[in-house]
């Protein structure tokens, strides 16, 4: 037997940050405010290259950038 999120082709993580997402919009106004809060992350992140950590970035603007550069390479 499948999981409905495997069946739907999400990843169990994925899965969790729907349903949260789900739960805090349910809320009302004050507690929705404190919840929301509380479920942003900022991940960051550093290449390392010969042994050595590169500078530090956040995985949001990382990304933001990559999609921003990905998009502007694209032909149509």
């Amino acid at each position: 037997m499948a999981f409905a999120w495997k069946a739907a082709g999400l990843t169990y993580n994925r899965y969790l940050a729907v349903a949260a997402r789900v739960v805090r919009r349910s809320l009302k106004e004050q507690p929705r405010l404190q919840a929301e809060r509380r479920g942003e992350m900022d991940l960051k992140f550093a290449k390392w290259e010969n042994g050595k950590q590169g500078e530090n970035k956040s995985v949001a603007t990382a990304n933001a950038s990559a999609m921003a550069e990905h998009a502007g390479g694209q032909t149509q």
